[in-house]
């Protein structure tokens, strides 16, 4: 396959940190992305919140309907700039796999659970999921993936100064070059997450009637697409003019991503995937009025969906639930089940015993945590 010359290449791969014999019918990524699709935190994320907990509506996105269209976005992209389309999709696939039940919401409820005892970062537990929790091999814990991969998980917002605990730890046992950027194919699935959350938002907060298409008219991007979509059709229904509104938002945001990109190349002008790496500035990335015009979506996304009435009521009782599963289990760790409480041991709270309490709440499904914190709180409930 014909990739750009600053793609990440396959058969210069550094490797996976326990050597195995290379597939020989996939590509090192490949066998990622496969390796990310049969994990168990992946299939979890079936139930695992976006926006809406699961049990609000049946056609509102999961995360894993979300990983989804992040990895459709960043494989088109990336196949657009000749890059390698199979890693760019991986990273896709994984880069939520950390997330806790109840979306930010549980993520704010660990973070406060575990501030005496460290930091909870999703980012981090994603590498955390890949690298230490997936058992699934004789050999090793987590997936053992490719160096490519787990640098893009780590760094897909770009160099980190001050790394979360856990990606300090891996990365002085296994370098993943955290002072610079990530490949091309990493950039652009970050850039792939951002507009597959803007676009799908704004379609389930319409479809939730949180907002109406009045609401939405005057915002950049979205207001243009929404005239471009009535003029397809005078008399579209609502459904289908939702629809045809947000292909029209992802295309336009796709269009720019892809266009700015080019331009940075150009300036640029690398000669392999390491040069974009020690760039001095992202080069995956949309264009300055694209930027300001996703903060101008992004702030209406806070004000009329991440903090509507109905979303802080929902916000405020996963933050309770995941909390109290928190300190019920961390204060009382004879409660977790057989194979939690063996890593977590028992007697003095360490924050190893704090970050096994962490690690099995962070793996739970929306409803597996609300099915288990009725298991521990209500005495008619049977454990």
């Amino acid at each position: 396959m014909q990739r750009a010359k600053w793609a990440v290449r396959p058969e210069a791969s550094r490797g996976r940190l326990h050597p195995e014999p290379e597939s020989p019918t996939r590509s090192p990524y490949q066998r990622d992305r496969d390796r990310i699709i049969h994990s168990s935190a992946f299939r979890k994320l079936q139930y695992k919140t976006q926006v809406f907990v699961n049990h609000e509506g049946d056609f509102y996105r999961t995360r894993l309907t979300h990983s989804l269209e992040v990895a459709q976005i960043a494989r088109s992209i990336a196949r657009e700039l000749v890059l390698d389309e199979d890693l760019a999709e991986a990273l896709a696939l994984a880069h939520d796999l950390g997330h806790p039940p109840f979306g930010h919401a549980g993520e704010d409820g660990l973070a406060r659970a575990m501030k005496p005892f460290g930091v909870f970062d999703h980012n981090a537990q994603s590498l955390r999921v890949v690298t230490v929790l997936e058992n699934r091999y004789a050999a090793f814990d987590g997936l053992n993936l490719t160096w490519e991969t787990l640098e893009g998980l780590a760094k897909h917002n770009g160099p980190l100064r001050k790394p979360p605990p856990f990606v300090a730890e891996y990365d002085a046992r296994h370098g993943l070059e955290l002072h610079t950027f990530a490949s091309a194919e990493a950039q652009v699935a970050a850039l792939s997450d951002d507009i597959a959350y803007h676009s799908h938002d704004l379609d389930d907060g319409l479809r939730a009637r949180i907002f109406d298409f009045g609401d939405i008219a005057h915002l950049p991007v979205v207001g243009p697409a929404l005239e471009q979509a009535r003029r397809a059709s005078l008399d579209m229904p609502p459904t289908r003019l939702r629809h045809e509104t947000n292909r029209r938002v992802i295309n336009a945001l796709i269009n720019d991503v892809v266009a700015e990109t080019r331009r940075r190349i150009d300036a640029l002008a690398p000669e392999t995937a390491d040069a974009i790496r020690h760039a001095k500035a992202a080069v995956v990335a949309f264009s300055p009025p694209m930027a300001e015009a996703n903060g101008i979506i992004k702030e209406f996304l806070y004000a009329r969906m991440y903090h509507h009435w109905r979303q802080n009521r929902m916000h405020y009782k996963a933050r309770k639930v995941v909390g109290e599963l928190f300190a019920v289990l961390h204060g009382e760790p004879g409660l977790l089940p057989d194979d939690w409480r063996g890593r977590a041991g028992e007697g003095v709270r360490t924050p190893r015993m704090a970050s096994v309490v962490c690690d099995y709440i962070a793996g739970m499904t929306d409803r597996f945590a609300m099915d288990e914190h009725l298991r521990l709180t209500d005495i008619s409930v049977s454990g």
